[in-house]
């Protein structure tokens, strides 16, 4: 092997080392935060949490993004009635637990069940899932899930 090739080899090594994790982007524009801390703030303003799981490379993730997200109407209610988490249901990056308990991102995505992305995830404050959306997802069925999830809440007297 001749030192071109090896100086390309380390090169290459190198790079892939030093570069920065990829991770999962969530809808632009939008006040998406971490669990933990969106859990958080959901308890404290005893709010309703929206929960995106989603990963880096998800073609229906961006799909949904794209097509629904960004919906002016989506973007409204969306960070109007909700505090908003995003998921990168493969990260090993870790998160406390109001319980005190640290888990990754990819442990709280096998806890609510995403195993597939994108998964959305209506959670009250006490962390129980009141509605899932699975799989691509246009503006209408965010809108329409947000309808459903408000009559509820109005039905039950919940804020």
């Amino acid at each position: 092997m001749n030192k071109y090739w090896i100086l390309r080899y380390i090169s290459l090594v190198a790079l892939i080392l030093l570069a920065p994790p990829v991770v999962a982007e969530a809808p632009d524009g939008y006040p998406f935060q971490s669990f933990d801390k969106a859990m958080k703030q959901a308890k404290s303003e005893a709010k309703l949490l929206f929960v995106y799981f989603g990963r880096y490379g998800c073609g229906y993730c961006e799909k949904t993004n794209k097509e629904a997200f960004s919906d002016p109407g989506v973007k409204k209610r969306y960070s109007d009635n909700y505090i908003l988490a995003y998921v990168d249901s493969e990260s090993g990056k870790r998160l406390r637990l109001p319980s005190g308990e640290r888990i990754t991102e990819r442990e709280l995505a096998i806890h609510y069940k995403a195993f597939v992305t994108p998964v959305f995830s209506f959670v009250a404050p006490d962390g129980n899932a009141i509605l899932r959306l699975i799989g691509v997802q246009s503006k209408d069925d965010l809108l329409n899930a947000d309808a459903r999830v408000q009559d509820v809440l109005n039905k039950t007297g919940a804020s």
